[in-house]
């Protein structure tokens, strides 16, 4: 069994198991899966060792500000596949969605009452970190946080990262024995545990399970719901058996032209597996594993002689190497700086270089000012931005290239950069379906200089930020037809 030290395991509460504890609770709060998921076979690991039953809960909250009818039926779409997998396993699984806020600790603090060792999983944002640091002051038994969320352990990075190279240049010294510590694809199978006693009666009628029709796709009673009842679903639906359908989909017919086409908006041969991983519907774990068995990779093959070479080291086919790096340097680097750093979503984030050439170009006539709503309702001069935005609103997602130039619009159209930053925030975290995600700030964060350079010459508004343009990704790339399908309705 893992030690406490274990490099993904935080213990909140260093106290040993509860000796008269009724069984080992897991609280799915991110990891919201039942494969390759390290916190429910560190879980497991404790119902074996105490021979113990496992109760599982997984809970939706109410109160985040960008709860809405859209996130809300993806994250039941995956609860529902979850409800579905532990029918046949041996663990008990309780799905609860929140009607009022803070019910999700009331439930859980509940029953911790009754458990000998309580666990939850590692979000790397403000606002999970401070909900499982408010569980452990409601608690006096043991309990583990666990990290799932990428190959390299976010407690193994030593410093902040504040560039793609220089983290590409740490995972090549650091990360081939995580990769080689890969979590179990399916920690749940072969293994008997005792049944697990009845949900206490007065738990389940003060927080009852979430019913049959809330995980089915008759969601109804989602209206009743204190969340955003004007940002409807959309038709992509969530879960881990949608996101192994969308990897089999990428790995056998897009990953081969993922370098030729991945900046084309109209051959979109993006993998789609943002919002799974957001979600935590998928593994990275299981990507990787399945895209290197794919490429029939060995350990030997890693180029150990590479210094921060985006190709070349993982010793993979070219377009194999490109996604790679973005799934793992470009994801990881996010997670870890919103980890490092909790005012990520803030100015205050970005490197001195870019405060400073945002402040200097402040009052810098702009060509063009837009309000909120008419950003949300794609009504700007640009027929390519006005598209890209209108895709997001329909579909819940954002072509990756497209995404650069959107928001890069955005500080341009807007009066301030903290208002443009502010803008960036609402419109993604409301709409795509992979938004309120250390993806998310990075990639906001990157419009305006993080994780970036100084570019010249200096031009109005951006300073030294780098630029780019409609007209300049048109002769890039071919968006004609992509605008045509995604025009704003009049």
């Amino acid at each position: 069994m893992p030690s406490s030290d274990d490099i993904r395991i935080e213990v909140l509460i260093r106290r040993p198991p509860r000796a008269d504890g009724r069984y080992i609770l897991y609280w799915m709060n991110a990891t919201r899966r039942l494969s390759w998921n390290f916190a429910l076979q560190r879980a497991l690991s404790w119902a074996r060792k105490l021979d113990r039953p496992l109760l599982v809960v997984e809970t939706l909250p109410c109160d985040h500000p960008h709860a809405n009818l859209r996130h809300h039926a993806f994250a039941l779409d995956g609860m529902a596949d979850n409800a579905r997998y532990m029918a046949d396993h041996p663990a008990t699984y309780y799905p609860f969605v929140e009607d009022q806020p803070g019910q999700n600790i009331e439930l859980i603090a509940a029953l911790a009452k009754h458990a000998c060792v309580v666990l939850c999983d590692l979000r790397p944002l403000r606002e999970s970190l401070g909900e499982t640091e408010q569980l452990a002051g409601r608690l006096s038994g043991r309990l583990e946080r666990v990290d799932s969320n990428g190959i390299l352990p976010l407690l193994a990075a030593d410093r902040e990262f504040t560039t793609a190279y220089s983290l590409r240049r740490f995972l090549q010294r650091h990360l081939l024995p995580h990769l080689l510590n890969m979590p179990l694809p399916e920690p749940l199978a072969e293994h008997t545990l005792p049944p697990c006693p009845a949900v206490p009666s007065a738990i389940r009628k003060r927080w009852p399970a979430a019913d049959r029709q809330l995980l089915t796709e008759d969601r109804s009673r989602l209206h009743n719901l204190p969340i955003g009842q004007n940002t409807p679903a959309v038709p992509t639906k969530g879960g881990s058996e949608a996101a192994r359908k969308a990897l089999d989909l990428f790995l056998r017919e897009h990953l081969d032209l993922y370098v030729a086409h991945r900046n084309q908006p109209q051959r979109d041969v993006t993998s789609g597996l943002s919002p799974y991983l957001r979600w935590g519907h998928i593994s990275s774990h299981e990507i990787v594993q399945r895209l290197l068995d794919r490429e029939g990779w060995h350990p030997s093959d890693l180029g150990l002689e590479t210094r921060g070479q985006r190709s070349g080291w993982w010793g993979v086919g070219a377009d194999a190497e490109a996604f790679l790096d973005q799934l793992v340097t470009w994801r990881e680097l996010g997670h870890l700086f919103c980890f490092k750093r909790h005012d990520y979503d803030r100015m205050e984030s970005l490197p001195a270089w870019a405060q400073t050439t945002l402040q200097d170009h402040m009052q810098d006539p702009r060509p063009y000012l837009y309000s909120l709503e008419e950003f949300q309702a794609g009504r700007t001069h640009d027929p390519l931005w006005n598209a890209a935005q209108m895709q997001l609103v329909r579909e819940g997602r954002l072509h990756n290239y497209l995404r650069m130039l959107w928001g890069k619009k955005i500080l341009q159209w807007s009066p301030t950069p903290e208002l443009a930053l502010a803008t960036m925030i609402e419109l993604n975290d409301r709409f795509a379906l992979d938004g309120c995600d250390p993806n998310s700030y990075s990639g906001i964060g990157w419009v305006l200089g993080r994780f970036d350079r100084a570019w010249g010459p200096q031009r109005p508004v951006f300073g030294k930020i780098r630029y780019m343009s409609s007209r300049n990704t048109a002769r890039k790339v071919a968006v004609d037809k992509y605008i045509a399908r995604y025009t704003p309705c009049s």
